[in-house]
């Protein structure tokens, strides 16, 4: 009996069967030995397979089933061999081939398409068995091929007689619209018609509830297609005690109560009954969603749902506890009373020992905050963040993150509270969000001029502390602290420690992309050290340079350069800086960075190399222009016409240039140069570039740097003097030139002239929250009132680009598949289908045509009472132009024919719902 190849009779006789199979696999632990017996399995299985006896083949096959859908083996080899069993008169071994292809075909599967003739003779059987296993294989594996192929078929199962069958069919047309729009021309009155089995006790609504399950994911893309069905949507509302399918039909009025406002006025009622008859939870809830979502602008609708939120919230089971958290939080956008009601129940939450109760409870009270209550909602939440498991104190952290830099920080008005609170964040022992605090740091710098005082201020705390550096999770923060640091380091109050900080030897800890910005902010501190030295050194006391002491007492404003103090407190402040930039602490500072950094010259990372190198060679041009001009001394050379010094002043002037946020649509506006080509597809780089030739050098080398000796720098200073000097006038013209050119993409440099300095401290160390009477006082007061804080100073100016802050939110697509299904829709509701479609669909079988017009004229005239109520329901229906109108029969064939030959124009502008409803 065995093939060429196959298994032998005494392997047939012999052969494991599925159960065997599990049982080995449970008697190996996981590990080696279980892979060696699986292995072991696979090829036996691969032998078994191919054997001509079909209960050998069965078997076979249930065993790679059973891997596959367990331990996710490939099975594609067995392709074939599943639509063989499909094929075998035995019912055990059809449904073993239509299990294995429902878990295995893919679109690409080879063999899919010789299923398709075994599938229309299964759909086609006597046996309902045998019906059922054909559609549920092909709600699986259904393609556009299989669809159209099979459309026919699956429409003379809608009409079945055995309700096993008929639910299956309706179904899988969900699958078949789907793939196919075209089958809602054939199949979507039939479809409808099912809708009319409310009330039936033959087949106990399991018939309705498909159908309705149908309806309710169709309208879920789609809606408004639908309108014109609400009548029987209404009407199962109404008539119906099967919660499953009221479930269903609520959702679907929550989809059309948006589009149709008149709806309301004839659905709340019949919620509100269900709400308060029904003992079922599930149902209860739906209702209050329903109502909350769609029918919020009913009173008397909205309190009854909040009373039942109530019960659910007060309720000892958990998943009624979350749900009536999930209640109140759908009915808070619109209705903010209910949540000050419950506000008790919902901060006691935030203590739940359920996480996904206490992750409710956090977006219920975030969803509270506003410019009023933000700074004591933040204070309290950071306390629960100190006091939780990790997890839940990220959760905590995202979520304040998010509210309060939604529509670019548009609820915070102190700036320099948040900008304290973000520090705060990074020290707290689990924070893992150190690259939204750090996008948050830069761009509030960039974005909110009157704050980057405040900004220093929290770097250089976090830049100084030395155990943070340990903290993989907060790097991200570090960087950020560095860069506004160096970024903005004139309002410093010791440009000095910055320098310490980013040089300590702990900073190795660091990877090479955060080391990197520490070096290149440690040159950007010694460039303004060496540059405000320089200015006080040439006798500028009367203008002092752009360096502000941040102490209490006075204010620096950035559009005058003033400050709010007396003359003479101006002169000692001056006369202070200037004894803190003397030769001494300048020469200690480069000395330090030449220590600290001179080992990292030979580093594999190029860009830290290349940072290195860019600072070293200021540095040592520093220190060796100020050996020189101490050994010159009697000869008075004034330090601002040596070289160096016009050198540190172009570098500063370079580095003073104010960042600013960039649009994200900023390279979509760049206008494309004349003769430059973009390829999607750098296949054709190697053609477009055929002609150019890249240099080669040998000289680069990433561990071996070459550093002239100090004469050696003097030489070759003096020799390129003149060099230096054009190349750095050069650049400064070129960026002038690019801001000329490309300002669009540039800010515009508002200064505030409205400077001070007069709010509180972000965080009061002293102050300790009492947690939940804490936040259920300040929710009472600030949801309550509702009223402005008295501020000494106006919201300092933000900086906003057109797009708002972020991505731009992409506006999700519709399928195209669902367009053509609900233009199909609308087309049937409305008349608007052509015959000659169906025609088509349905003739593509020999021998099929005449069965066809049968089903053709029965569907026709059991449809006809239907089209007439929804086409002519509150219209005038023209008469034919023959004038034929006493001709006319009241026989729904002829009027369905009349209108099929196209004597009706129908308008299928809008769905129009029927007048009885409403």
């Amino acid at each position: 009996m065995s093939g060429t190849g196959g298994p032998s009779l005494m392997d047939s006789l012999f052969q494991r069967t599925l159960d065997d199979l599990i049982k080995g696999i449970r008697l190996h632990l996981p590990g080696p030995a279980q892979s060696t017996f699986i292995s072991k399995s696979l090829d036996e299985i691969r032998r078994e397979i191919t054997s001509t006896d079909l209960h050998t083949k069965s078997t076979a096959l249930q065993k790679l089933t059973y891997l596959h859908s367990l331990h996710h083996f490939d099975i594609s080899f067995a392709a074939f061999h599943a639509v063989e069993l499909t094929s075998s008169p035995s019912f055990l071994h059809k449904k073993t081939g239509y299990l294995a292809a429902s878990l295995s075909f893919r679109p690409s599967t080879d063999v899919l398409l010789l299923l398709t003739n075994q599938l229309r003779k299964d759909l086609s059987s006597t046996n309902q068995h045998e019906v059922s296993l054909a559609l549920e294989c092909l709600s699986v594996i259904c393609t556009l091929d299989l669809a159209r192929d099979l459309t026919p078929d699956i429409f003379n199962l809608l009409m079945s007689s055995k309700i096993f069958v008929r639910k299956k069919a309706v179904a899988c047309l969900l699958k078949v619209f789907s793939q196919y729009p075209d089958a809602v021309r054939v199949c979507f009155k039939r479809l409808v018609e099912n809708l009319e089995t409310v009330g039936g006790a033959s087949d106990n609504g399991t018939m309705l509830a498909a159908t309705v399950g149908v309806f309710c994911e169709l309208a879920r893309k789609e809606p408004r297609a639908y309108l014109p069905l609400a009548p029987e949507f209404y009407k199962i509302l109404v008539e119906s005690r099967n919660n499953w399918v009221l479930i269903k039909v609520l959702k679907i009025f929550a989809q059309l109560g948006r589009l149709e406002p008149r709806l309301a006025k004839k659905v709340v009622e019949p919620i509100c009954e269900l709400m308060k008859r029904s003992e079922a939870k599930s149902l209860v809830f739906e209702c209050v969603r329903t109502v909350v979502s769609s029918f919020y602008e009913y009173e008397f609708a909205v309190k009854l749902a909040v009373e039942k939120i109530r019960e659910f919230l007060l309720d000892s089971d958990l998943n009624l506890r979350y749900l009536g958290l999930q209640g109140l939080l759908l009915v808070a956008p619109h209705h903010l009373w209910a949540v000050v009601e419950n506000k008790e129940v919902v901060i006691k939450s935030l203590s739940d020992v359920d996480r996904n109760i206490k992750l409710e409870a956090l977006r219920l009270v975030m969803s509270m905050v506003c410019d009023d209550n933000v700074v004591e909602i933040c204070r309290v939440l950071v306390g629960y963040a100190l006091k939780s498991d990790p997890e839940f104190c990220n959760e905590i952290l995202r979520s304040m993150l998010s509210t309060c830099s939604k529509n670019v920080y548009e609820i915070i008005i102190d700036f320099d509270w948040y900008v304290s609170l973000l520090g705060e964040m990074a020290r707290i022992p689990h924070c893992q969000n150190g690259e939204e605090i750090e996008y948050q740091l830069i761009d509030i710098g960039m974005r909110v001029k009157d704050v980057r005082p405040e900004l220093v201020r929290v770097g250089r705390d976090l830049l100084i502390d030395p155990a943070l550096l340990g903290n993989p999770f907060i790097h991200r923060i570090l960087s950020a602290a560095a860069w506004v640091s160096g970024e903005y380091v004139k309002f410093s109050r010791n440009p000095f420690e910055i320098m310490e900080a980013l040089l300590q030897p702990r900073t190795n800890l660091l990877p090479p992309s955060i080391r990197s910005v520490y070096i290149h902010s440690a040159f950007k501190v010694l460039s303004f050290c060496l540059h405000s030295y320089l200015s006080f050194e040439k006798g500028a006391s009367s203008s002092p340079p752009n360096f502000v002491d941040i102490e209490p007492g006075f204010t620096y404003s950035e559009s005058e350069q003033e400050f709010t103090e007396t003359d003479q407190a101006t002169s000692s402040s001056a006369l202070h800086k200037r004894d803190t930039f003397t030769q001494e602490s300048i020469a200690n500072v480069l000395t330090l960075v030449i220590t600290s950094l001179t080992p990292l010259a030979e580093s594999h990372d190029v860009e830290i190399q290349e940072r290195v190198r860019n600072v070293l060679g200021l540095a040592r041009l520093a220190q060796q222009e100020i050996s020189c001009h101490n050994d010159q001394k009697e000869k008075m050379v004034d330090k601002a016409d040596l070289k160096t010094s016009i050198i540190i002043r172009l570098i500063n002037d370079a580095l003073s240039e104010d960042f600013g946020p960039i649009s994200f649509s900023a390279q979509e506006r760049v206008p494309v140069p004349d003769g430059l080509v973009l390829e999607e597809n750098l296949s054709k780089l190697d053609s477009i570039c055929a002609d150019v030739q890249l240099p080669i050098s040998e000289s680069f080398s990433l561990v071996k740097p070459i550093f002239l000796t100090a004469d050696g720098d003097c030489i070759s200073n003096q020799q390129n003097e003149e060099e230096s000097e054009t190349s750095a006038a050069e650049s400064t013209s070129l960026l002038a030139e690019h801001r000329k050119r490309h300002g669009l993409f540039y800010l515009p440099s508002d200064h505030n002239k409205n400077a001070s300095s007069s709010f509180p401290p972000a965080n009061d160390p002293k102050q300790r929250d009492n947690d939940v009477d804490d936040l259920v006082k300040l929710t009472e007061e600030s949801l309550v009132l509702k009223r402005k804080p008295n501020l000494s100073r106006p919201r300092p100016v933000v900086v906003k680009l057109d797009e708002g802050d972020r991505l731009p939110i992409s506006v999700k697509k519709t399928d195209e598949n669902d367009d053509l299904i609900s233009g199909a829709v609308r087309d049937v509701l409305l008349g608007n289908e052509a015959s000659s479609h169906s025609n088509n669909l349905s003739g593509r079988r020999k021998g099929k045509s005449h069965s066809k017009d049968k089903v053709e004229n029965s569907e026709t005239g059991s449809s006809s009472k239907r089209r007439s109520k929804h086409r002519n329901h509150g219209k005038n229906v023209e008469e034919n132009e023959n004038g034929e109108k006493g001709k006319q029969k009241s026989g729904g064939k002829h009027k369905s024919r009349r209108r099929a030959d196209g004597g009706v124009d129908v308008a299928v502008e809008k769905p129009v719902i029927p007048d009885f409803l409403l």
